[in-house]
Order: C-alpha cells, then structure tokens, then sequence
C-alpha cells in the first residue's frame, strides 16, 4: 500500500471514519494502532514483530528512566538528613543514568545491527573473509534486511528516552505510546516528532472543523501533484541517464543532477505533504518538514530548512550534548563535521545497494562547508563591509548560488554512493562529449523532451518555487479553503492522468 494509490485512500477513508465514531480515547487509539500495523505489514510484514518488541523495550525503559527518581518517602521524610537524601538522590540519578545508557546501546545497536551488520557477517558467496575462516554467514543475510523506517523508529524512541531523561512526561499507557509510535503518516519516512508534543495534542484532540478538513485534503492533493506528476517523471530522465552514464554527456549528467535535486526534494516533501495531510483528517498536526530550502544563501540556512525535524533531532541530541557553539570556535567546527558525519552514516547502509562510503563523504561535504561558512561569518563580523556586501544584491546571488552549487555537486554522492561511479560522475562534468544515440534513446523516444526543453522545465520549477516563496511569505497569499477543496480533484486528476503508469517507490523509504 503506498500514498498515492486508490488502496491508501480506501484505506484512509475508512480508518477516518471508523476513528471519528468512536467516542473512547481508548478505542480510537486500539484502531489508530490496528490500522497503522496493517498499513505497515502491507509493505513489509516481516518486520512488524520487530518494531513491536522495540516499541516495548523502550516504554519499558522509559517508565524506569521516569519513575526512578529520588523515592518520594525520602522527600516527605524530614527527619531525613540533607547528607542522606543527597546520598538517595545521586543513586537514583546514577540508575537513571545507566538506564539511558542501556535505552541508547539497544537503539543503536538495533539500528547499526540492520544498517551494517553484513559488514561483520559477510556473505561467503561474495568471497569474503568467512570464507577464511570455512564458515558461511550467507545464511543471515535474509535476516539483515533492515525493516522499513528503521531510522526514523529508532531517531523517534532515543528523543523519547533522552526527552524522560531531561524530565519530559512519561507515557504510562502502552496503548497510547504504541499508536504514537505506529501512526501510519509517519511511520516510514517521517517527519520525525516527539511523544510529549503528540500526547498534548492528544489530550485537546477533537473533529478538525471544514477549514482544517479542506487544508488536510489540499495537502494531501498538492503532495500526490509533487510526487506523482514532477517526482516520479524527473526520476525516469535521472535513472536513464546515471543507469547509462557512460554514454552521456557532461550536459546531460548536469542536467540529471539538477533533475535528481528536484525529484529528491518533491519525492520527499511530497510524502510529507501526504502524510501531515492524512494526520489533520485525524485530528493531529505533524510538524513541517521543508520550507524553500532551494531558495537559501548558505548551507546553514539550508540546515534549518531541509529536513527540518532531522536537523532539529541533530542538533538537540547530538550538536548541543557535544557543546554546540559554547566552547569555542574550534571547537564547534569539529562538532559540525561529527554531527554531519553521523547524519551521512544515518543515511548509508552496507546492507544494500546503498554503500556508506557515498552516504560519508555527503556528510563530510556538508560538514566542511559547515565549518568554512562558520569561519566566514566569524571573519565577516569583523569587517562592516563584508558583512554589508553579502546582503547586497550581487552577494546574495552570489551566496544562492554557492550554496546551492555545493547542495545540488554533493547530490551526486546521495544518489550514487558507490564512489566508482560518483567519481566518474564528478571528472566527467566537463567537455565530455555524448554518446551519438544517447539524445535519441533518452530525450526523443523515452521522455518525448529535448535538452532544451527539460532545461525549460528545471528552471520553470525554480521560478515556481521564488513565486511560491514570494506570495506566502512577501505578500502573504494563500489559497482559501472553499478554493482548495475546488482544486483537490483537479490534482488528483493530473496526477491520474500524467503520472508515470509504474509508480517509483518513494526515496526515503531506503533509510
């Protein structure tokens, strides 16, 4: 079952209807949760059990993290000496401690287990070291196969840990913490959220009025338009032409990466458009995951806008605990390149067809131009007319234009992290002459688009996004809902009608 299918809408139809009769909290979440397991088994049913035992051990870590302060008979005793309750408060902070320290090895080695555990089990049919020493692991490997949305379940249940470590509410109640940890919208590909925000929305929770129901509806029409109708057709022309990349010129591998770009942003922002949609329709709001970030004048910018609750998680849970910015500038350069590092690790696995060493060296090249923007800003702050000259207009086309330049060359990594072919990709950028049939295989008889035109087409899509930028955010335009509820079978029409008969799986399901 996947978002842009009669099935889901049949699917979400009918849980929405279902969930809205129900009048006991109880009940509505034993559905949410039966619901959200059987849109996760129609993917991937092998998993389930998996995730349901993680689930498990992480409520059961996090009522023991949340429960096991200073005893409260030591705080109502007042006959207690100051010596002893500090020696009863510094014992259960020490268990709590440790408890995190279990919660946190569990959920990473869970997820590195998944991602990289063929890299201790080889397969000896490879040829590899288990050949050595005379013993198989081939027969693990159907057992490796990471189950969908691993990353973001396991990002998901550490925030909800580290969050009860710092004090958070605790979740008392199974049933409750099961379906937050299973609601369907976000349960593959995010956004990734945190359980005291979900169960504050739950406890306010009502019928979304007409307004909300028609934005649910538009979001839901407007992600299927971006994945459906501009994704999925930007990735025919993208893996036509890295599949024959040989045969390609440097124009056209120009062109794939610019179009790979915009198949990643509108593939991923429109999963996320669909799945906030659908969560409104059921009364909940999931956090924004994008907001223009191909518009922005540096990678830190960039950071803030792509991705959104990734780089939040990054930086409340990894950024700040390493020190963040506080211990000088060295210091913070090196916390940037880790914290890339890791996030190029999150997304590679050795697994699969994803090698990490691609997934590395995208975070490595986020992570350097981090810290040389970084050190520009230290170096601008020192001089009135640098900082001046890069908010003029020339500086920030200039600004744009390095930032996304470093954006859209790192893509190359992201969609080819096996460093043979990226780096053919990467020497052959220039005055590297096209195969003679490639144009007429590629453009004429499989796209029906010539060069020209797909150039139209990708520049067509970045003046979409500065109009769509201007009206929201210069001149505050927005669509009303009577119009948008107007324009939700036209979207779902063009998409019918234009989409690609064979559906590409959604990007970000691979991490």
């Amino acid at each position: 079952m996947t978002f842009i299918s009669l099935l889901y809408g049949l699917f979400l139809i009918s849980t929405i209807v279902l969930y809205w009769g129900f009048q006991n909290r109880s009940t509505r979440l034993a559905l949410l949760l039966f619901a959200s397991l059987i849109f996760y088994g129609s993917v991937q049913l092998q998993s389930v059990p998996l995730l349901l035992l993680s689930a498990i051990v992480n409520f059961i870590l996090g009522r023991a993290i949340g429960d096991d302060r200073t005893p409260i008979r030591y705080k109502r005793d007042w006959k207690l000496s100051n010596q002893a309750w500090k020696a009863a408060n510094q014992s259960s902070q020490y268990r709590r401690v440790a408890l995190l320290v279990v919660g946190i090895v569990f959920n990473v080695l869970l997820l590195l287990g998944f991602k990289y555990g063929s890299l201790l089990f080889p397969s000896s049919a490879e040829g590899t070291a288990a050949e050595v020493l005379g013993r198989g692991w081939g027969w693990l490997d159907p057992y490796l196969i990471a189950p969908l949305g691993i990353s973001f379940f396991t990002f998901e249940c550490l925030a909800y840990l580290i969050d009860v470590y710092r004090g958070a509410p605790i979740s008392r109640d199974f049933l409750q913490f099961s379906a937050y940890r299973f609601f369907f919208p976000k349960l593959i590909s995010g956004p990734i959220t945190r359980y005291h925000q979900w169960s504050e929305q739950l406890e306010k929770q009502e019928l979304p009025a007409i307004d909300r129901m028609g934005e649910g509806l538009w979001l839901i029409a407007s992600g299927s338009i971006k994945k459906g109708l501009l994704a999925d057709n930007l990735g025919l022309f993208v893996d036509l032409c890295f599949d024959n990349m040989q045969r390609a010129g440097s124009f056209d591998l120009w062109l794939a990466i610019v179009a790979y770009g915009f198949q990643l942003y509108l593939d991923f922002s429109g999963y996320v458009d669909i799945a906030r949609g659908s969560a409104i329709l059921l009364g909940w709001t999931l956090p924004v995951n994008f907001d223009f970030p191909y518009l922005t004048t540096s990678i830190a910018d960039f950071w803030r806008r792509w991705h959104i609750t990734l780089g939040d998680w990054l930086r409340n849970y990894l950024y700040f605990p390493l020190g963040g910015s506080r211990r000088g500038l060295s210091r913070t350069c090196i916390n940037l390149m880790v914290v890339m590092l890791i996030a190029g690790i999150w997304h590679g696995s050795a697994g699969s067809h994803l090698d990490p060493r691609g997934y590395l060296v995208w975070g490595a090249l986020h992570g350097l131009a981090l810290v040389v923007h970084r050190w520009g800003d230290v170096l601008a702050n020192r001089a009135d007319w640098v900082k001046a000259w890069w908010r003029s207009v020339p500086g920030t086309v200039l600004a744009w234009g390095m930032t996304q330049g470093m954006v859209f060359l790192s893509w190359v990594f992201f969609r080819l992290p096996d460093l043979k072919e990226s780096g053919w990709v990467m020497q052959h950028l220039w005055h590297y002459p096209a195969d003679a049939q490639f144009a007429q295989k590629v453009y004429v008889e499989s796209l029906g688009l010539g060069r020209s035109e797909l150039t139209l087409l990708l520049g067509a899509l970045t003046v979409g996004m500065g109009v769509a930028y201007l009206c929201d955010r210069g001149l505050k335009l927005q669509l009303n809902w009577p119009v948008k509820l107007l324009l939700v079978p036209a979207c779902f029409y063009l998409v019918w009608l234009l989409a690609p008969q064979n559906s590409l799986p959604y990007i970000y399901f691979e991490f």
